[in-house]
């Protein structure tokens, strides 16, 4: 019987798609595009592997307890992206179905975005282009007035809450501008900071220490909104806050609290709890807040990457292999005994 891969955001001339990798391998391939679980339940329940986005395109696209307890003969999904917060982790474990991430996605272009983030902020760029843009061309002593105090970066720390994939690749980009770079990342050993010359600190250090945070954790139940107001108190005024990561690891009005009563310096944000954000976001009225729109992972090169791995992890499995991304590899006792070794 052939084996049957469900593609589950499939849009004609907008997602590609790459049957052939696993047609060559004998397996059937369905396209389609799910917004709900009723729809995710109706397209994969007879599916051997799903590929799926690891966003929420809408608030019923989630691999919930409810979806994977019909998954009726699935063994793997694989999602296009690093996060993974719209899939039950535990169900899928529990029903023994292997769970992949991308992690290798946008590697380059977030770390990219985040230190470009960095600059403008450290150089002020978003307090100086609108007036220049509008025509007002002030004086140097003007701009001296506004802008001071400006700081070279050689020297200066820069402090990173998770230190994943990413995390790790900004760091040489980080360093080539004299940064001391320090880390909070409890679940990463501290040999491994030490081979990247990152030292590893409580998350009160990091916050007291840094010129500018960086976020790089993943989104889970424990880590939502792990930025409030005590957390933006204890970094110094003078600091920037940068978030390339997910938008519901901070609390956006502590977040504005911090912002509009100088506790911190501004903030480089990608990425919002709410997008589209709404027109009374009060973060978007300040003046010390660049917001780019969500887009840190894009080139064509990461394009590529991000829809054509999930099918390569479909076609691991059907060679027998385990997926590169698997994100639970405690499901490999429960997998084998369902589906053989």
């Amino acid at each position: 019987m052939s084996f049957k891969t469900v593609a589950t955001f499939y849009v004609p001339g907008i997602v590609p798609t790459y049957d052939e990798l696993l047609t060559e391998l004998g397996a059937q391939v369905d396209k389609t595009f799910c917004a709900t679980e009723e729809e995710l339940v109706s397209a994969c329940s007879e599916a051997d592997a799903v590929i799926a986005l690891g966003i929420k395109i809408t608030p019923g696209y989630v691999f919930s307890l409810k979806v994977i307890e019909n998954l009726n003969k699935c063994r793997l999904i694989a999602l296009t992206g690093i996060g993974y917060d719209n899939v039950d982790i535990a169900a899928a474990t529990q029903k023994g179905i292997c769970v992949a991430n991308n992690p290798y996605y946008c590697l380059e272009e977030v770390s990219d975005h985040a230190m470009a983030l960095i600059l403008n902020c450290a150089r002020k760029f978003y307090q100086v282009f609108p007036d220049i843009k509008s025509g007002k061309w002030s004086t140097q002593a003007d701009y001296l007035s506004a802008l001071k105090p400006l700081h070279r970066l050689s020297g200066q720390t820069l402090g990173l809450i998770g230190f994943g994939n990413i995390a790790r690749t900004l760091v040489p980009k980080a360093k080539a501008f004299g940064f001391r770079i320090i880390a909070y990342s409890p679940r990463v050993p501290d040999v491994l900071l030490k081979t990247f010359d990152v030292k590893s600190v409580r998350l009160d250090q990091l916050l007291e220490e840094s010129d500018f945070v960086s976020m790089h954790t993943s989104l889970t139940p424990e880590t939502r909104h792990m930025m409030g107001l005590s957390q933006f108190k204890k970094m110094k005024q003078t600091a920037y806050f940068i978030n390339t990561a997910r938008g519901e690891l901070v609390d956006e009005m502590a977040l504005y609290t911090a912002l509009s009563e100088g506790l911190i310096a501004g903030a480089g944000l990608d990425v919002l709890e709410s997008e589209p954000p709404g027109q009374d976001n009060p973060l978007l009225k300040l003046n010390n807040v660049l917001v780019t729109g969500h887009f840190a992972y894009y080139s064509e090169e990461s394009r590529e990457e991000l829809f054509r791995w999930p099918w390569e992890e479909v076609a691991r499995v059907l060679r027998g292999e385990w997926p590169e991304g698997l994100i639970n590899p405690q499901v490999k006792d429960r997998f084998c005994a369902k589906w053989g070794a």
